[in-house]
C-alpha cells in the first residue's frame, strides 16, 4: 500500500511521519523472519521505536509526547504491522494503553504525570497484565486468582499472569488482583523488580516475538499511592484504544497484498505468454482482495474517526468499535488466504513471508474484543432499540 496513494492518509504532516516509520518497518521486515524463527523478542526494533519517539506519541502534548488521536495511532500500527507484525502488535498494547488512561482519565494527576513524565524522559513502556490460567481473559468477567495483601504502607502482590505481552522490555506493569480489604477486583501499577519473574512460555503458532510470556509475582510490595483509583473525571471512553489491534492484523493483509502483487505481475510460467496477472482466475482473487480491504479499512477509519470527533459519545461507540474489530481481523485473515492461493505452493516457503503472516493474522480473532462478544453487543443494541420502538 503506498503512502503517497492511501486514501486514509488525511495530510502532509501525516504522510511525512508514515514515510519516516516505513524506513523502521523496512528493517524490522528483514529481523522478523530470524525472531519468528526462534521465537525471541525484538529488543532492537523496541530500541529503534524508542529513538524514534514512538512511545510518548500517545503522550499528551502537555507532558511533552505527540498527542496525537486515534485515528493517527490506527495509522501507525497499520504500517508499523506491514514490516512486523510481532512488534506492532507488542508495542501497539503500550501506545494504546497510555491513549486510553489519557482520554478516559483513568488515574489520579500525580501518578499520571510521573508516567508520562518517565515515558517521555527515558522511553518507557507500560501494559497491562490480566489474564491468568484459572480466569482465561479478563473481557470474560472472571474474578482474578492474583491477589493483593493489605500491608504497612501498601500491599503485597502473588499471582501468575498469562499472555504478557512485551514482558521483556517493561520496567512496569499494570496488574489487576482481587484485594480482600477492598472485596473487590482493583488494579496495581507495578515495578518489574524483586519478586517479579518473567517464565518464558511462549511458544506459538504465529505472532511469536511479542514476549507474550507468564509473570509471576511473589509477594510484590506495591505502594499505596499505587492503587490506581479513577480520577474525579474519569469517563467510559467505549474502548476505542482497542483499535490499535486491528489495525495490526490489517496491516500485515496489506503485506501479504502486496506480496501476491508483485507476485501476480512478475510470475511469467512458460504457459501463458504474459504475467499471470492477466488470468482471469487470478484477476478475480484480487478483485476479492480489494473487496476485503477496501471494506474493512472502511470500517476500521470510519469508526476511530468518529471516536476523535464524537468524545461525548464514546460510551455508545462500544458495537461500532467492536464491528470495527471484527471486520478488519476477519478480513485480514481472508486476505492473507487469497494472497496464497494467489501465489500458489510458493507460498508455503519459509523463504518467503506469506506463511507467516497466514500464522500471524490468526491470533486476531483471540485479541479482544472476541468475535462472540461483539455479536452479542450489536444484539442486545438491535433488541434495545426494537424494545424502545415498542414504547
Amino acid at each position: 500500500m503506498d503512502i503517497q496513494n492511501d486514501p486514509y492518509v488525511r495530510s502532509e504532516s501525516e504522510r511525512d511521519r508514515l514515510r519516516r516509520l516505513e524506513a523502521l518497518a523496512v528493517r524490522f521486515a528483514e529481523r522478523a523472519a530470524e525472531h519468528d524463527r526462534l521465537g525471541t523478542f525484538p529488543h532492537e526494533n523496541i530500541a529503534e521505536l524508542r529513538d524514534f519517539g514512538y512511545m510518548k506519541l500517545t503522550v499528551p502534548k502537555s507532558y511533552g509526547g505527540g498527542g496525537i488521536s486515534l485515528y493517527e495511532m490506527v495509522q501507525l500500527q497499520e504500517r508499523l504491522a506491514m514490516g512486523d507484525g510481532s512488534t506492532a502488535l507488542a508495542v501497539g498494547w503500550h501506545v494504546g494503553k497510555v491513549l486510553h488512561v489519557r482520554e478516559g482519565r483513568k488515574w489520579e494527576e500525580s501518578v499520571w504525570a510521573e508516567l508520562c513524565r518517565d515515558i517521555v524522559a527515558h522511553g518507557v513502556m507500560i501494559n497491562s497484565f490480566a489474564s491468568e490460567p484459572v480466569t482465561g481473559s479478563p473481557s470474560r468477567g472472571g474474578r482474578p486468582a492474583t491477589t493483593a495483601a493489605a500491608t504497612s504502607g501498601g500491599w503485597l502482590l502473588t499471582g501468575r499472569k498469562t499472555y504478557s505481552t512485551l514482558s521483556p522490555a517493561l520496567d512496569r506493569c499494570i496488574v489487576n488482583a482481587y484485594c480482600e480489604s477492598t472485596g473487590k477486583t482493583e488494579e496495581f501499577l507495578v515495578m518489574m523488580k524483586d519478586g517479579v519473574t518473567i517464565v518464558e512460555t511462549w511458544n506459538t503458532l504465529g505472532m511469536r516475538a511479542t514476549g507474550s510470556h507468564d509473570v509471576v509475582f511473589d509477594g510484590v510490595f506495591v505502594p499505596e499511592r499505587y492503587l490506581l483509583r479513577p480520577g474525579k473525571d474519569a469517563v467510559d471512553d467505549g474502548g476505542g484504544w482497542l483499535l490499535h489491534i486491528p489495525a495490526c492484523y490489517m496491516g500485515i493483509a496489506l503485506a501479504a497484498r502486496d506480496f501476491a502483487l508483485r507476485f501476480a505481475c512478475s510470475y511469467r510460467p512458460n504457459s501463458i505468454k504474459g504475467p499471470i496477472a492477466e488470468l482471469p482466475n487470478i484477476r478475480q482473487l484480487i478483485g476479492q482482495i480489494e473487496l476485503e480491504q477496501r471494506t474493512a479499512r472502511q470500517m476500521l477509519y470510519a469508526a476511530a474517526d468518529r471516536w476523535d470527533r464524537e468524545p461525548d459519545r464514546r460510551a455508545q461507540m462500544k458495537p461500532e468499535l467492536g464491528l470495527a474489530k471484527l471486520i478488519a481481523t476477519n478480513g485480514a485473515i481472508r486476505i492473507v488466504d487469497l494472497a496464497m492461493r494467489i501465489v500458489g505452493g510458493t507460498s508455503l516457503s519459509k523463504d518467503y513471508p506469506l506463511e507467516r503472516y497466514y500464522r500471524d493474522v490468526r491470533a486476531g480473532l483471540h485479541n479482544p474484543p472476541m468475535d462472540d462478544s461483539v455479536m452479542s453487543l450489536l444484539v442486545d443494541e438491535a433488541l434495545g432499540q426494537a424494545t424502545s420502538n415498542e414504547k
